[in-house]
């Protein structure tokens, strides 16, 4: 759903899903694989990562449930929209977290080969994180994109309606969309 909203309203709706993905994208991926190449000799760079992701998160959760009274509509849809996300991200670290425990107690209490724990782990809790971390970069880009042009899922406007701003688009087919009689036109020009 596209509305028309002012450009200093885009420009600070944009903000929640640039943060976010320079979580992902920025620690998640590329300071993690740069700390990853010096892990066996400095262990303390792997650190920055929760630590940068959960701030980063918190602060997420935190910005989108002030922006339910403080800012206009249009930002406060984008922030809840990035906490929804950030939600989805602590939810899954926190089940690779709850799975690397549990390994390392059967590592050490419950004897069970190091061979079989590093599966676990990285199998059951590495590997989906690394999935959702994908996938929200995939959505959250799609997030940023919205924002830029004056849109909001419909899922979201229905979560939070504002009948007050004015809609851009409706549910008819407008003029240059693609419809099935475009498509005979061109099917007919095409044959010999």
């Amino acid at each position: 759903m596209q509305f028309d909203i002012p450009a200093a309203q885009i420009h600070r709706a944009k903000f929640p899903h640039e943060l976010f993905l320079t979580n992902l994208i920025g620690n998640h991926i590329l300071w993690f694989v740069a700390a990853l190449g010096m892990a066996g000799s400095f262990w303390q760079p792997l650190l920055v990562v929760p630590m940068v992701s959960l701030s980063t998160l918190l602060y997420t959760l935190w910005r989108a449930r002030r922006a339910r009274d403080r800012y206009d509509w249009f930002e406060m849809c984008h922030w809840q929209l990035a906490a929804k996300r950030s939600k989805v991200l602590l939810l899954v670290i926190g089940l690779c977290c709850l799975v690397f425990v549990g390994g390392w107690v059967g590592y050490s209490y419950l004897g069970m080969p190091r061979v079989v724990v590093m599966a676990l782990s990285g199998g059951v809790g590495l590997l989906p994180t690394m999935v959702t971390v994908l996938v929200l970069i995939v959505m959250e880009s799609d997030g940023l994109h919205q924002a830029s042009h004056g849109r909001i899922p419909a899922s979201l406007f229905r979560q939070y309606p504002n009948h007050q701003v004015v809609r851009l688009d409706s549910d008819e087919p407008q003029e240059g969309d693609d419809t099935e009689a475009d498509h005979g036109d061109t099917r007919d020009a095409l044959r010999p």
